[in-house]
């Protein structure tokens, strides 16, 4: 089964462009992030820059908005992501226990939709969804 396990910063939605964590902070993470990889577990993992430095695209009437961050109404925002493969949900929250966040950040922990998820008559209309979940980059 594979996860998302999302990290949510307390405080990050209002965090400056280019604002960067404290190296101890980031020291802790890579070591964290060793544990999964010696597991076997990771699949994949990427820090996000601030919203400050993003952009949202909303679709109201069939047509694309593009506003510029930093987001006013944004509570809670995304910091980064690991993926990770694990036998279970409690294999997955056991691992999101063991990050070494600070006081009052989140981290969201997301099965992965797999082909085999959906009903037969879901995955006709698919396609080449597998393939294209296969995609690597060059």
């Amino acid at each position: 089964m594979r996860f998302m396990m999302l990290m949510i910063p307390k405080g990050y939605e209002s965090a400056k462009p280019g604002a960067m964590p404290d190296p101890k902070a980031v020291a802790a993470m890579m070591k964290y992030n060793e544990d999964l990889q010696k597991a076997g577990v990771l699949i994949a993992l990427d820090g996000l820059h601030p919203p400050s430095m993003g952009a949202r695209v909303s679709f109201k009437g069939g047509k694309p908005k593009v506003t510029d961050g930093p987001f006013a109404e944004a509570k809670e925002v995304l910091g980064g992501y690991w993926m990770i493969q694990v036998k279970s949900k409690a294999e997955a929250l056991e691992w999101a226990s063991r990050a070494p966040m600070l006081d009052g950040d989140v981290i969201e922990v997301r099965q992965v939709q797999e082909f085999a998820d959906f009903p037969p008559e879901t995955q006709e209309k698919l396609g080449g969804f597998k393939e294209m979940q296969n995609t690597t980059k060059k």
